[in-house]
């Protein structure tokens, strides 16, 4: 019996004791080690013989861990590659695991696939979804595609963040579903509902995008796919209208999607100010601080899943009374009663407001309230549409100018430090530059935007649901309302450091569009308003992540003209590819049920990015011919930890480091840059030492071709002057972004959002 087989079994048995092979083990080595004879390995091996031979009799679990540890002990800036031997290591254990427990013989890497459906659905794991949908045969003919080998593809780090959180493991936590198996379920279950003579087709496309690693999807698609639990969706955004009834329906909306595993962004704009009157009783209201405290406790009360803690982001308008307690509410110091600290926040910025810090003008704030009672309209419903000109100030300064409207003047930059100070202090607030959002919305004519998600890419109209009546009827209780537009993210990343690399953009996004569009109908969202926006408009959002990783690989330096142009070329060709695909895609099933009307229609969309060439002239008439089939398109999200699991770069961000550890509950694991090497090394440059004016621009270029927004950090140093802080929002902002993230600073401590992973 081999010696892998020996750890699972005695693993699996109780860790009972054996007789030490030196042969076995030596013969181990070797195989974990094939192909990596660059490494020093002797040493390795013979660090774990002096360990193993002064035990006399050990366990095969404590040679498994004292191969890892000796593994990574030895990953380095000059070795990196010893991260694949240590996820050989963890591979063979978790391949002898998985057959033991699924009854297969040890000797293979992968057992029976339908075997593994019937044995997690009726475990209650799995849902019976494929096993309904698929024949035994198709399932049989699904597991050959299976391409074991593309499990050491993975590093060790990203091994383990594949393992500990996203395979489907039983109730007591025991290794059933391994890395293809998972990328198989996803696959089969995005095609279901394809037609019978073309979805194993699409199926086995789908499989061979993601086990190659050129695409990664949403965190819940890969956690819950295939599943018998949660959703499919990254994230949503609430808009809370300004009642009592709204505020607890909105609550309430909010925890029944965070148990599910979705992070949401909440606008709170709409909520009248402390000291606002409440029928017609002057100075009562307490503000928005109080819901705030509200949703914080439901952030930290309703787990997703026992996971982690629900992510809720809120965002408040920058002319809204409560501003200066909103920015306070995540320092450490002052009135613990007005602190949230488990929300994070983002403010709602129009242009005319950065213009007036520029200036070091006065700002005035006001009750959203009042202002409807006063003026008979919302300030926060108008946007300018011009540069300079537009109907959001032309109705700010009629607020000013009225004398019955009650307001309070600040200079404009002193808002701006407070913004600044708890940014430095905690990451946040983000940066929503709402006169940009609206004026690139591609669906103006049915909404308008109000604020973004949790980790600031999604742009899509908003609305706030209202309830109508409430009334007896046949012994029930009836509740009628008029649903707002309830956001949804359904997002999916290329990883631009493999696809771009093997050629594959081409074949690799129609497929990628395709399986977010089916996301769409497979979700059951327990929040009936924003299943029907998610109908309605059908949005997705494609993103990419390994931008740093691909520069490096392609010889480019961050700081460079270069760099700059690469990013607008490379983005063009990911638009073109993604439009034309839901296209296609409309061309086959039916555009959005509110493509009339919309840029996209009448060609406006085209025209304002300045698509002028001849293919994408003829790529504007076919989607004014046949439409396109999801109203929102690309969105670029942060995608940490799915970065980590295809062994590349985050985002568009540049590195940390070259070689960091990453902290675990009880271990570290070394990381390396990926595909570290002396011709790389050098194109890794640190986002901390990096002139970020560089990073603008080059996302500047981005920005033009993604109609929706992309997860941007500011990376400064804790000595950062406020002048230079300033400087920089002030060029983000002059530069056409639509949102900025964290601002992290080298002495902030940030938890890094994972909801709109993918």
């Amino acid at each position: 019996m081999s010696m892998v087989t020996n750890v699972s079994t005695v693993v699996l048995n109780g860790d009972d004791q054996s007789a030490f092979s030196e042969k076995r083990l030596r013969q181990f080595i070797h195989d974990v080690t094939e192909g990596y004879e660059h490494l020093d390995v002797l040493s390795f091996e013979e660090k774990v013989m002096m360990t193993m031979t002064q035990k006399g009799e050990v366990t095969t679990h404590q040679i498994t861990n004292e191969l890892l540890l000796r593994g990574l002990d030895h990953i380095s800036p000059q070795e990196p590659d010893w991260t694949y031997v240590c996820a050989r290591i963890y591979l063979r254990q978790m391949y002898q695991q998985a057959a033991y427990n699924r009854q297969y013989e040890s000797n293979e890497r992968y057992g029976s696939y339908y075997e593994l459906q019937q044995l997690l659905s009726n475990k209650g794991i799995y849902s019976f979804d494929i096993l309904d949908h698929y024949s035994k045969e198709e399932l049989d003919e699904a597991s050959s595609w299976i391409v074991s080998e593309r499990d050491e593809a993975f590093t060790y780090i990203g091994l383990r963040t594949l393992a500990d959180r996203y395979l489907a493991t039983d109730h007591d936590g025991h290794v059933y579903e391994l890395p293809q198996e998972r990328f198989l379920t996803i696959a089969l279950t995005l095609m279901m509902h394809e037609p019978q003579s073309k979805r194993m087709e699409l199926a086995k496309e789908a499989y061979w995008a993601l086990s190659n690693l050129y695409m990664t999807v949403a965190t819940p698609t890969l956690a819950n796919a295939g599943k018998s639990y949660g959703q499919l969706s990254s994230c949503f955004i609430e808009t809370v209208d300004d009642s009592l009834q709204g505020i607890y329906d909105s609550n309430t909306d909010i925890a029944n999607l965070s148990k599910n595993g979705g992070g949401i962004g909440v606008y709170l704009g709409k909520i009248r100010s402390h000291g606002s009157s409440i029928k017609g009783f002057k100075g009562v209201s307490s503000g928005v601080m109080p819901w705030m405290k509200q949703l914080n406790n439901t952030a930290v009360s309703v787990d997703q899943l026992g996971q982690r803690q629900g992510a809720i982001a809120v965002y408040l308008d920058i002319w809204h009374r409560d501003i200066f307690k909103f920015l306070d509410a995540k320092l450490n110091n002052g009135d613990e009663r007005q602190r949230t600290h488990d929300l994070f926040t983002g403010v709602t910025l129009p242009d005319l407001f950065m213009e007036k810090v520029e200036a070091r003008d006065d700002w005035y704030l006001f009750d959203p309230h009042e202002v409807r009672e006063v003026m008979g309209f919302s300030l926060e419903d108008y946007y300018d549409e011009k540069l300079g000109s537009g109907a959001f100030r032309e109705k700010y300064e009629a607020c000013v100018n009225h004398p019955e409207l009650t307001k309070e003047t600040v200079p404009a930059i002193d808002v701006m430090k407070r913004i600044m100070v708890s940014q430095l202090e905690t990451g946040t607030p983000y940066m929503f530059y709402r006169d940009e959002a609206n004026r690139q919305n591609p669906n103006h004519h049915t909404g308008m935007i109000y604020c973004s998600n949790l980790c600031t890419e999604i742009m899509q109209n908003q609305s706030a649901t209202t309830v109508d009546e409430q009334y007896t009827e046949d012994g029930k209780i009836v509740v009628t309302k008029s649903p707002g537009d309830f956001v949804v993210c359904n997002l999916s990343s290329i990883n631009l450091g493999k696809a771009v690399p093997a050629e594959v953009l081409e074949r690799l996004i129609p497929i990628q569009v395709r399986m977010l569009d089916n996301v769409i109908d497979l979700n059951h969202i327990p929040v009936l308003q924003a299943q029907m926006t998610n109908q309605n408009y059908r949005a997705v959002g494609l993103g990419t992540f390994g931008y740093h990783h691909l520069l490096a690989l392609n010889e480019i330096a961050w700081e460079s003209e270069e760099a700059i142009q690469f990013a607008d070329e490379l983005y063009e060709q990911i638009a073109y590819l993604t439009i034309q695909a839901s296209m296609k895609l409309a061309q086959e099933k039916g555009a959005y049920p509110l493509f009339k009307g919309s840029k996209w229609d009448d060609g406006s969309y085209f025209d304002d990015k300045g698509y002028t060439s001849e293919v994408w002239q003829r790529l504007k008439q076919d989607v004014q011919s046949y439409g396109l089939r999801n109203g929102y398109l690309m969105a670029v999200a942060p995608n940490s930890s799915t970065s980590i699991i295809a062994g590349s770069t985050a985002s568009i961000d540049p590195i940390f480091k070259k070689f960091y550890s990453e902290e675990k509950k009880d271990y570290k694991i070394p990381v390396t840059a990926p595909d570290l090497n002396p011709k790389t090394f050098w194109y890794y440059k640190s986002a901390y030492d990096i002139d970020h004016q560089w990073t603008i621009e080059q996302n500047a270029k981005r920005q033009r071709h993604i109609d929706q927004a992309i997860s941007f950090n500011f990376y400064v140093r804790n000595t950062i002057k406020a002048k230079e802080l300033l400087d920089l929002h002030l060029s983000a902002w002059k530069s056409g972004f639509k949102t900025t993230y964290y601002t992290r600073s080298t002495s902030s401590d940030i938890d890094d959002c994972v909801s709109c992973e993918s």
